[in-house]
């Protein structure tokens, strides 16, 4: 309860003051402890910061997981569009986690290992949807550079995903795509650009799952 209630301090101080500025002194004065009872549950600002980092990340790939599950036997197409909504939704209603985890880096922080199992759980559950769609029909047969082809292998094996290079390709950028996009919403890029972001996103997220070659039947 007491790592809880810290976890909750610090996520308010990261959306008032911006993560660069957390303070455990703070915190700990918003939580109504000394400093040093603060570091009984947290070592320094970075473990503080890793802590919230991985929280954002692990609400984001649940929020998605779930609803990836729960569309299992649609078209493969439809599944996509419809997770990349439900990434967009989440964002919205958690813009400074959002803005944590794909936003500004951080001075003076880098991010451990400890991150990684939690920041990857929404990629590998946009590439769940590849894995299972039934088949695949990329729009574009253009081959890919030698120098990729050796790293995109590996990518393969830690993915578990049975594709061609091209696709890979495919799948990587319309994941950059995604969070482009999303940022670009976001962080204000798109003000004076649509009238309708929700509506650029959907026609987005439909021309990224038709690269990658997902069918809607």
């Amino acid at each position: 309860e007491v790592r809880a209630a810290i976890l909750a301090a610090a996520a308010e101080r990261v959306a008032r003051d911006g993560a660069a500025d957390l303070s455990l002194r703070a915190v700990a004065r918003d939580v109504g402890m000394v400093s040093s009872a603060v570091y009984r549950y947290f070592a320094s600002r970075d473990e503080l910061l890793t802590a919230l980092i991985i929280e954002a990340y692990d609400s984001l790939g649940e929020h998605v997981e779930a609803q990836i599950a729960a569309s299992a036997g649609r078209p493969a197409a439809t599944r996509w569009i419809e997770a990349a909504l439900t990434v967009r939704e989440w964002a919205l209603a958690h813009r400074h986690d959002y803005a944590l985890i794909y936003g500004t880096p951080i001075p003076g922080y880098a991010a451990p290992d400890d991150t990684v199992a939690s920041g990857t759980r929404v990629s590998r559950a946009l590439v769940s949807i590849v894995r299972e769609a039934d088949r695949l029909e990329p729009i574009t047969d253009r081959p890919v550079a030698p120098t990729l082809s050796k790293s995109f292998g590996a990518l393969r094996e830690q993915i578990d995903l049975d594709v061609d290079d091209t696709t890979t390709l495919a799948v990587i950028t319309a994941w950059s795509q995604l969070f482009g996009l999303l940022s670009f919403e976001l962080f204000g890029q798109t003000r004076n650009f649509v009238d309708d972001d929700e509506a650029l996103f959907r026609a987005a997220a439909t021309a990224m799952a038709a690269s990658i070659g997902l069918r809607d039947d």
